[in-house]
């Protein structure tokens, strides 16, 4: 859809950058930024490593997810700050109301990016591209970091655009620009591929972005299954995913659990699917509430989050609903690629639920019975734990 405009806003150096300016405020007299620095681990232990560096460390060769102490060697002088989870969730936060100002239509794709759906606000901004250079200025003057917003027509291409050019910037990557901006980069440049996939296609000959756009879908079904058609999609600047409202956590229930290891089995999600269903509907329904929406949340193995959400013809909260309407929505979204996590969400809550009744129907008897049922279990539960009834394809869990 090229009348779709999409801004895509990415925190620079995100965790290095919000521990920087909490440092400042509380008066330390360096900016970490400036200096050779990580956000990382306890150092004492070989099993901490980097997951922010400052562009200095990054020029004496620090590479993220490397150990602290092999940091150390190439930079005998870096600095080593912990993480703080509870401060950068905050900072999120506070990015996240401020995009709220600008349109009410913000999906939090991660916890330092943000995806802003501007369709329709010509008559509001008649300058996009001004627009997101005044967010991006505004976001530095008021909460002293630098964000870098990518502008398109759909979420992959503002994506790929807040990427082209760091720190503090502003690109564009409408649909007519893919060809000149996109193809040439390597396919490693493009977002969905992980690097074993870069591997394969660089083997049979696929270098560019370009080489993958006009590839024949043959050629690649081989290697890469249901995933091909998506991959050359996304390599021609397509993709049709909306933006996603983000909930406040006050007004949805959502559980996710990560993998020991990476998932790509349809049974291991089901069977977890499953297990959250029954812990967000107990939830639920301890709250007295149904959901009228439902999502599911997907990361990939290579860290990349996406999800799918539902607007349900009728509200629900009895587990074996949830469960019904998540394998739905994981039979028409999951991509087929190795999952670390998984979860789900529901939101839009009500009081009551209305059943719509036809003389023919014996729906609304049966929910009512299962609504009986789950009101027995949900007393079990309350009385010898969560663990004391569960459905019986859990039980090797």
């Amino acid at each position: 859809m090229k009348d779709r405009i999409i801004f895509h806003i990415d925190v620079n150096n995100a965790f290095l950058s919000w521990t920087a300016v909490e440092l400042l405020k509380n008066g330390y007299p360096v900016d970490i930024r400036t200096i050779p620095s990580v956000i990382g681990g306890d150092e004492e232990k070989r099993t901490g490593v980097v997951t922010a560096k400052s562009p200095v460390a990054k020029k004496m060769g620090v590479l993220s997810a490397e150990p602290i102490y092999m940091a150390k060697k190439k930079c005998p002088n870096l600095k080593v700050f912990h993480g703080d989870m509870e401060l950068y969730q905050k900072r999120s936060d506070e990015l996240y109301h401020l995009f709220l100002e600008y349109t009410p239509d913000v999906e939090r794709f991660s916890v330092d990016e943000c995806f802003l759906e501007m369709t329709g606000t010509k008559f509001l901004y008649n300058d996009y591209l001004k627009l997101a250079n005044e967010i991006k200025d505004r976001v530095f003057n008021t909460f002293g970091y630098t964000v870098n917003v990518g502008i398109g027509n759909n979420k992959l291409c503002a994506k790929m655009a807040s990427d082209f050019e760091k720190p503090n910037k502003v690109h564009t990557l409408f649909m007519d620009e893919v060809k000149n901006k996109m193809w040439p980069l390597p396919v490693s440049e493009l977002f969905m591929v992980g690097k074993k996939s870069v591997v394969i296609l660089n083997e049979i000959g696929i270098k560019t972005i370009g080489d993958l756009a006009n590839c024949k879908t043959e050629l690649l079904r081989k290697y890469f299954k249901e995933r091909t058609e998506h991959m050359i999609e996304f390599a021609n600047g397509i993709d049709n995913s909306p933006v996603i409202n983000s909930y406040d956590d006050s007004k949805c229930i959502s559980t996710t659990h990560t993998f020991e290891k990476d998932v790509e089995e349809i049974n291991g999600l089901k069977k977890t699917l499953l297990y959250q269903s029954d812990i967000v509907g107990f939830q639920l329904r301890k709250q007295k509430k149904y959901a009228n929406t439902i999502a599911i949340i997907y990361k990939t193995k290579d860290f990349i989050c996406y999800s799918k959400q539902k607007k349900l013809d009728s509200p629900i909260n009895v587990t074996e609903d949830i469960y019904s309407n998540i394998i739905s929505l994981l039979r028409n979204s999951w991509r087929g690629e190795p999952l670390r996590l998984i979860g789900i969400r529901l939101a839009d809550f009500v009081d009551d639920k209305i059943d719509q009744i036809s003389l023919f129907d014996n729906s609304v008897k049966t929910n009512k019975d299962n609504e009986k049922i789950q009101e027995v279990v949900d007393n079990i539960k309350d009385k010898f734990g969560n663990y004391a009834i569960f459905p019986a394809s859990l039980k090797e869990k």
